[in-house]
């Protein structure tokens, strides 16, 4: 009976892929809740790829994936994958059927999957991955999780004991994550801009995690990541497998090494936060026996996702659409800085809003008071626009870090901000936008690069 239920629900949920696609939907996670929905343990029954690869974490998990995608493909090597960002039981399990034949056997045998950390419990014991890859552990929306060691606590419990563990060595909370694991970790060495104390709001490892003493930081590059110990019972953080480093922006490259070489690569997002992600890269492929000489040239045809961050040039003018998660304060934290390091003067819009999915949004603003909206309060920002939904809320935000009430314009409507925010010859535009205005974001450039035309 269970093997009867587990056809009808694959059939059904195949079927219902090309009818989606006919009403313009992406079928992302639908079909995979038809699946479940009528075989609960779908999941148990579906063929899977002999290699899985997951990828989890607070921030960046998206980026990470599509981009090991990119390699494997300029690898020449087809693979199945949610790169969509669909990432809960019902995502994943929507490529799976997707990725299966008509009797349930896995069409391929490799797969990448980008996984909600909370999902983990639903996913892992019927999805067991070769390698898991955590990016980084931080604090989240308060509606999602009340801390980052509630998140590690739930990978540490679900994640297969077979898997081996890719982790951030520069990050004390999921570099502990899943203890009796094979791990190898990744981290980036000191830089010249790197602090002895935060200056960010929001630091979630202020004690040790071994005994509580005191923790004490040999350098932090922001929030919590950087290298510590503990003063009373001699507990570090851990020593790289691979590491990051002479990072030169003017050539555009890092070097990447381990103890058995290095590689110069072509740095594809100038942040550090995705320089990161490119040396977490490095280490999964270097895990998977690939030679620094293969990864240089697959990282080539490696891209930030356009929907996460996007660089138009017009007319003298940079207008930068950047992601930046509403109700996640660290994301938000961590555009800002980049923002900040920008050369030259800029304007900046801020439309994260989470207000058009009402199935999700909250009225609870306690996140934008962890934000580092004083990484805005700065003389090279020369005008903010504030709008959507949360317009009033970020002003009064801006206000209270200490932005001059003249920078300030509301603009209800994000189009009018689009419209009427100033651009400055040989300067930036930035615009941040949140997950549920990814549409408005594309008309919200198009106006800024027609205006940018027009600029004499």
């Amino acid at each position: 009976m269970s093997k009867v239920r587990f056809l009808f629900a694959l059939w059904a949920s195949k079927l219902s892929i090309p009818v989606m696609k006919l009403t313009g939907h992406n079928a992302t996670n639908y079909p995979g809740q038809i699946a479940i929905n009528i075989c609960p343990d779908f999941l148990k029954y579906i063929g899977k790829p002999e290699h899985i690869i997951s990828v989890t974490g607070t921030n960046g998990k998206t980026t990470v994936n599509n981009m090991i995608v990119d390699m494997f493909e300029a690898s020449g090597k087809k693979i199945l994958s949610n790169r969509a960002g669909s990432n809960t039981r019902t995502g994943i399990t929507t490529a799976l059927i997707k990725g299966a034949n008509l009797s349930g056997k896995a069409k391929f045998d490799t797969a990448v999957f980008e996984t909600d950390e909370r999902s983990a419990l639903r996913i892992f014991p019927f999805v067991k991955p070769e390698y898991v890859l955590i990016t980084n552990l931080f604090r989240d929306s308060i509606m999602r999780n009340g801390h980052p060691e509630f998140i590690s606590n739930i990978l540490t419990k679900n994640i297969p004991s077979t898997s081996k563990l890719i982790l951030n060595g520069d990050d004390l909370i999921s570099c502990l994550t899943a203890p009796e694991n094979k791990r190898v970790y990744f981290g980036i060495d000191k830089l010249d801009t790197d602090l002895t104390e935060c200056v960010n709001l929001i630091n979630d490892i202020r004690i040790c995690p071994k005994c509580s003493g005191r923790l004490e930081y040999d350098y932090l590059r922001y929030h919590h990541i950087g290298r510590a110990h503990c003063v009373d019972c001699g507990f570090s953080s851990p020593e790289y497998d691979y590491h990051g480093f002479d990072i030169d922006h003017d050539k555009n490259c890092v070097t990447i090494a381990d103890k058995n070489g290095s590689g110069v690569y072509e740095i594809v997002n100038d942040s550090i936060f995705n320089i990161y992600n490119m040396v977490s890269i490095v280490a999964l492929f270097r895990e998977m026996g690939y030679s620094h000489e293969q990864l240089t040239e697959y990282m080539k045809k490696a891209k930030v996702v356009e929907s996460r961050y996007k660089l138009v040039e017009e007319n003298g003018v940079k207008i930068i659409t950047q992601l930046a998660k509403e109700k996640n304060a660290l994301a938000i934290s961590r555009a800002f800085d980049y923002v900040r390091e920008l050369p030259g003067e800029k304007t900046v819009m801020l439309m994260m809003n989470c207000l058009y999915d009402e199935q999700h949004w909250s009225e609870n603003t306690c996140w934008m008071y962890d934000c580092d909206f004083e990484f805005l309060n700065d003389d090279l920002v020369k005008e903010i626009v504030v709008s959507g939904p949360r317009a009033r809320d970020y002003r009064l935000r801006l206000l209270f870090a200490g932005v001059d009430d003249s920078k300030i314009k509301v603009c209800m409507d994000e189009l009018d901000g689009a419209r009427t925010i100033s651009l400055i010859k040989g300067g930036s535009v930035c615009v941040f936008h949140g997950v549920d205005s990814f549409d408005i974001t594309q008309e919200v450039r198009k106006v800024l690069v027609e205006r940018a035309r027009k600029l004499s």
